[in-house]
């Protein structure tokens, strides 16, 4: 399989997965034409197109290319039904396409009825886990998107993180404000300044990297607790994921 990011609006990016025979999918496409000219350049033939959540910036293109592709086959959560998804999955589903077996892991945070595909190495996990970061919440609660963080954790290390924003050098500005003094945090920081002074692309990441230098995937870490001036049991771990969004939120 092939794996293509396709650049689109201010700062996502529609990914796209190709085997040798031309045929691909395409995850949260938030607008068409870059998909349509991909599709062109590269004499794709889309098969199916895979929805996180409802928001504009991944569905946006949804309408257009089904338009082109009336045969396309359209996988979201419940509250993509009226964006464009003509299949509802949901959490234990598995999507088949491309001779890949997608699971469905249900990851509320982002969005109430947010989920993410995962399907060795690929996971397309839209506006939950970023690079070094995690989503917004919009509508769920801290404790959701814990728990949304903790199930995602426990995929393989060599898990491919293919989210849906370039986020990763603010998400790094703020991990190494919050924990100065963790030489792993400070050396990718250093590397994704380089990366992005150059304007290039710092996904897909890897799981282990992310445990590493993800704060949200550190809550555990009692130097990180003092950091932020909260120290919690295990059973209330999410708080500290908590404390941490809000910070972020006001970076």
């Amino acid at each position: 399989m092939n794996l293509t990011s396709i650049p689109a609006l201010q700062d996502n990016y529609i990914w796209t997965l190709h085997d040798d025979t031309g045929h691909c999918l395409i995850v949260d496409p938030g607008e068409a034409d870059p998909v349509l000219r991909m599709i062109e350049q590269n004499q794709w033939q889309p098969v199916a197109i895979l929805l996180t959540h409802h928001h504009h910036d991944h569905v946006g293109g949804v309408a257009e290319l089904v338009s082109r592709y009336p045969d396309l086959a359209v996988y979201g959560p419940e509250e993509t039904r009226v964006k464009g998804a003509k299949t509802i999955v949901s959490e234990g589903d598995m999507v088949s396409v491309l001779g890949q077996n997608f699971t469905i892991y249900a990851t509320p945070g982002h969005t109430l009825g947010h989920i993410s595909y995962f399907s060795f190495p690929y996971l397309f996990c839209g506006d939950t886990l970023f690079s070094g970061g995690c989503g917004r919440l919009f509508e769920g609660t801290a404790e959701q998107m814990f728990d949304s963080f903790q199930k995602l954790n426990e995929l393989p290390g060599e898990t491919l993180v293919c989210c849906a924003h370039e986020y990763t050098l603010s998400n790094l500005t703020f991990a190494h404000a919050i924990y100065p003094q963790e030489p792993e945090i400070a050396r990718y920081y250093r590397e994704i300044k380089e990366l992005r002074a150059k304007n290039a692309i710092t996904l897909p990441t890897k799981l282990a990297l992310e445990r590493k230098i993800n704060v949200f995937l550190r809550t555990q870490d009692i130097e990180l607790q003092k950091q932020i001036g909260i120290e919690t049991t295990p059973q209330h771990e999410w708080q500290v994921f908590a404390v941490l969004r809000e910070k972020k939120d006001a970076f």
